[in-house]
């Protein structure tokens, strides 16, 4: 479906301005536009916005289906165990299969990366580790971590923690990419700059995502 905006700007202004007005406009509205994309591309319903991978059917992975994401259960509702509360995320990479842990990340949001940042291992070394360079990512376990605002936070039955090859799991659809339509005429002495995307999304290889319920 489409996502749309319509800021207005005087055309004094776009003749006056030192900056290109227009540029600036294009990239607000982009900023706003990848957040909202973000948050579908988790959970949105696919009711007039991509289906997120967290709103689809989910089992226990050991009694996967076609169809349905597989989880990895703590053992602890909202929580990790008590005693090696690690081990879960090891389960959890290896709930996948080999041909897809080659390409797979992590995507949590930041409160949940907050807390896996403290564990440690058996000779007290980190689970997480920082990125190398400034234009690498941070790795958990070897693989790379995504920040997603819009996963949940953990708390009873919460699927908190996603791990897979999304560039095979998840399909994004961008239709046509940003177009902007001018418009000087309708609200004198403003200039309208209506702005839409066509975007879809949903779940192609329900093989390629697992997920982390806490429970």
């Amino acid at each position: 479906m489409e996502l749309y905006a319509m800021p207005a700007a005087t055309q004094t202004l776009l003749d006056d301005a030192i900056v290109d007005i227009d540029a600036w406009l294009a990239d607000e509205v982009e900023t706003a536009f990848a957040e909202q994309e973000s948050v579908a591309f988790v959970t949105g319903n696919g009711v007039s916005r991509p289906r997120g991978f967290l709103s689809v059917d989910n089992v226990a992975n050991s009694a996967w289906v076609p169809g349905k994401l597989g989880f990895v259960a703590t053992g602890a509702s909202g929580a990790f165990p008590t005693a090696n509360p690690s081990d879960v995320l090891f389960d959890l990479v290896y709930a996948l299969r080999a041909g897809y842990r080659q390409n797979a990340s992590f995507v949590m949001n930041r409160r949940v990366q907050s807390t896996i940042r403290k564990m440690k291992d058996a000779d007290g070394n980190y689970l997480w580790q920082p990125p190398l360079a400034a234009d690498r990512v941070a790795t958990l376990l070897g693989f790379p971590v995504a920040e997603a605002e819009a996963m949940p936070d953990v708390a009873a039955n919460s699927l908190s923690i996603a791990f897979g090859d999304f560039k095979r799991g998840y399909l994004v659809v961008d239709r046509a990419g940003l177009r902007v339509l001018r418009d000087p005429y309708t609200a004198k002495p403003y200039v309208l700059f209506y702005t839409t995307k066509r975007v879809g999304g949903g779940v192609q290889d329900f093989d390629a995502i697992k997920l982390l319920k806490f429970a």
